[in-house]
């Protein structure tokens, strides 16, 4: 068991992230990015399309491979640049402790609602195949799905499949969920159902989540601090009322008057 890591105010950290450059070409997408996820913390990053929330959340579980820059997560330290067999293993073991819900539910269509949600823990985890049924059942019920369990994804909305889709992720027991967008394709009477579920996520489980996310009423209720992303770099964070009641920054001050 690795020993837990405290940031300077004595609080333990969860995912570390140091000096995070991400290029694409001559593409400078990420600028030396530093923040830390703190155990139990909601962190909602939010800003202009194009600036690097995104981007920042899959160098988080490596879908993207930083150029530069460390993450420590989960007990593991990992490097941008060139892959090793090594760090190949290592980041197959971060994504089975990390868990990450995206804009597009991604369900395996052929497969039924329950079928979706055991598929993982069954063949990457290699669990007893009746344990997770039960947990898989108790999931759906806390994302208000019971009834759906045997139905195929085409026959949910969009609400229901995002809900779905994280309780998938849940499966895994992960110690850290990340939210890329999670309602951006929804619809926005769809939308609240699977805010709801995210809140019992920080609530009832005290989930760390960093959430990518525009819906300012959801950062706002649920986040702990804010991160402001301008073209690659944090440009002010903060808690919530420090965000919304007291920015100091003119580009934070204008991007909340146009989403609010």
């Amino acid at each position: 068991m690795s020993e837990p890591m405290y940031g300077a105010d004595g609080r333990e950290v969860i995912v570390r992230c140091r000096n995070i450059h991400k290029r694409f070409g001559s593409l400078e997408v990420l600028k030396g990015v530093d923040m830390d996820l703190h155990k139990g913390e909601v962190v909602v990053i939010f800003g202009r399309s194009g600036s690097g929330k995104s981007t920042l959340l899959r160098c988080v579980n490596f879908l993207e491979d930083p150029t530069e820059g460390t993450i420590e997560a989960c007990g593991m330290t990992l490097t941008g640049g060139h892959r090793t067999p090594m760090k190949r293993k290592q980041i197959r073991h971060l994504r089975t402790r990390i868990g990450m819900c995206f804009q597009q539910f991604n369900l395996f269509p052929h497969m039924t609602v329950l079928e979706n949600v055991m598929v993982s823990p069954v063949l990457v985890k290699k669990e007893n195949k009746e344990e997770v049924r039960a947990r898989a059942l108790d999931l759906l019920a806390k994302v208000g799905l019971s009834d759906k369990a045997e139905q195929h994804p085409i026959r949910l909305s969009g609400g229901q499949q995002q809900r779905v889709a994280i309780a998938r992720s849940l499966a895994m027991e992960p110690e850290v969920m990340l939210f890329d967008e999670p309602t951006s394709a929804l619809d926005p009477e769809l939308t609240g159902e699977v805010l709801s579920v995210m809140k019992s996520l920080s609530t009832d489980l005290h989930m760390p989540m960093m959430v990518v996310t525009h819906e300012m009423g959801f950062a706002r209720e649920v986040a702990d601090r804010m991160a402001f992303f301008h073209q690659g770099v944090i440009l002010e964070e903060g808690p919530p009322e420090k965000l919304f009641g007291d920015t100091q920054n003119e580009e934070t001050r204008q991007f909340l008057k146009a989403v609010l």
